[in-house]
């Protein structure tokens, strides 16, 4: 597969022309990669308004991802996530009110998207007890009761899928109730850009989603940054017609061409060894859990290339089993009091498997340490998302903000999940959450 974006820069490189344009650096700088970053010289292509080079890119991770389009980010997921949702309610019937019905384990840029565009969210709750924020739960039979009790069809339902503890939503079932009511599936598929290239197939797109987003500097070997917005072949064409234009809204108009350079290298892994590596890697992650649960460890997710310890369920503190796992060699991706992430791609190789392997040694005996697991916060809407995100606010202690009014989502990131949504009136259940995950202060809307 060719890799135009790369020759072009590699090109430029090679020529060695002095470069009176942007960047400042002018190919030379302490770092080495200097030489290969560019701005938008002719030949260079335009991210927002592609038609060359990085046109021919995109058009190949679309080959690549099974897609009816496939646009690059160079500004992360959460990019693609704002354009996600400017596109469904932009494109939305006529008629259609502007809300998107969501699981409530959104990242924080869908909230950020909802004060930038003014649309209200409408929750979907756990149907089961959750041991985790990073978790939401949703059957089709729930989805199906939540769409029928609408007045009206959403723009969209909106998943992530994965999520930050490896669980799955079901996909296809949900994509299956999203059409018999008349609306779009868009998934948070920031953690899994790699499903594609398992047999078979995870991938939403091949799953029944309409539009997905991919953070591929999460498991695929991109720079961070990198991500992309696909398009499926199911999907409204005006979805896969205003794309780009959507991405332009949120994104900057100096896109990074060496995370652009990354995206279309990833093109030619991806078409040669990366498949093979990648299900190599999930493999070799599978016999290390069946390892680790030998010796007692737990587990939680089913996530091929993610391992997820669960600490409560084996009688640790997440925080300590992960200074376990540093002091074993192993950095983990995120850990909480009840669960530690490890994750892998198809760059671990079999001595970091080893390493996880081995680090945590044998699970302590004794029973499961007690976990409250407290609910939801279903906080009562006071204002808009949007009223609220763009008032006065200020910051104070998390145990003194019952009955304020939340600003800016007050979360850490990973995992970027907020307990109260920005405009809702913190309750007891948002401050026991705070309390549980060690949030100190919160930002709330000035008396």
């Amino acid at each position: 597969m060719t890799t135009p974006i790369w020759d072009f820069l590699e090109s430029c490189r090679r020529e060695g022309r002095a470069r009176f344009h942007m960047p400042g650096h002018k190919g030379r700088g302490p770092l080495g990669c200097e030489q290969w970053d560019l701005t938008e010289i002719p030949g260079a292509d335009s991210l927002y308004e592609a038609a060359g080079i990085i046109a021919e890119s995109e058009g190949h991770a679309a080959a690549l991802f099974g897609s009816a389009a496939t646009f690059y980010s160079t500004e992360g997921s959460s990019q693609c996530v704002k354009a996600m949702l400017h596109l469904a309610l932009q494109c939305r019937p006529a008629g259609t009110p502007p809300v998107i019905l969501a699981a409530r384990n959104v990242h924080k840029s869908f909230v950020h998207a909802a004060a930038l565009l003014d649309f209200e969210p409408a929750w979907l709750w756990p149907e089961e007890e959750s041991a985790s924020l990073c978790a939401c739960p949703v059957t089709a039979e729930g989805l199906d009761r939540a769409l029928s009790a609408l007045p009206a069809p959403p723009a969209a339902v909106y998943v992530t899928s994965p999520d930050y503890l490896g669980n799955f939503q079901d996909v296809p079932a949900l994509a299956g109730i999203c059409r018999r009511h008349g609306t779009l599936l868009l998934a948070d598929n920031a953690h899994g850009a790699y499903l594609r290239f398992l047999s078979p197939s995870l991938h939403p797109v091949d799953q029944g989603a309409d539009l997905v987003c991919d953070s591929a500097h999460k498991t695929l070997p991109v720079l961070t940054g990198g991500a992309y917005l696909h398009v499926s072949k199911a999907a409204p064409a005006a979805l896969r017609e205003r794309a780009r234009a959507a991405l332009a809204l949120f994104g900057s108009t100096s896109p990074s061409y060496l995370t652009l350079a990354s995206l279309d290298l990833c093109n030619a892994w991806l078409a040669g060894e990366g498949p093979a590596r990648i299900r190599a890697a999930a493999g070799g992650l599978a016999e290390v859990k069946r390892e680790l649960s030998a010796r007692g460890w737990a587990f939680a997710g089913e996530e091929p290339l993610k391992l997820t310890f669960d600490a409560a369920a084996s009688g640790w503190a997440g925080s300590a089993l992960a200074d376990l796992l540093r002091a074993g060699g192993a950095e983990p991706e995120y850990a909480d009091r009840d669960h530690v992430v490890l994750m892998a791609s198809g760059a671990t190789d079999e001595a970091a498997l080893r390493t996880a392997a081995a680090a945590p040694g044998p699970a302590a005996p004794g029973p499961a340490r007690s976990r409250p697991a407290p609910p939801p916060a279903r906080g009562e809407r006071a204002l808009s998302v949007r009223e609220a995100l763009f008032a006065p606010q200020e910051t104070v202690p998390a145990e003194e903000s019952l009955g304020r009014i939340c600003g800016a989502p007050t979360v850490s990131c990973p995992p970027a999940v907020p307990i109260a949504v920005t405009g809702e009136r913190i309750g007891p259940e948002a401050l026991a959450l705070f309390r549980y995950y060690g949030v100190k202060t919160v930002d709330v809307l000035k008396d």
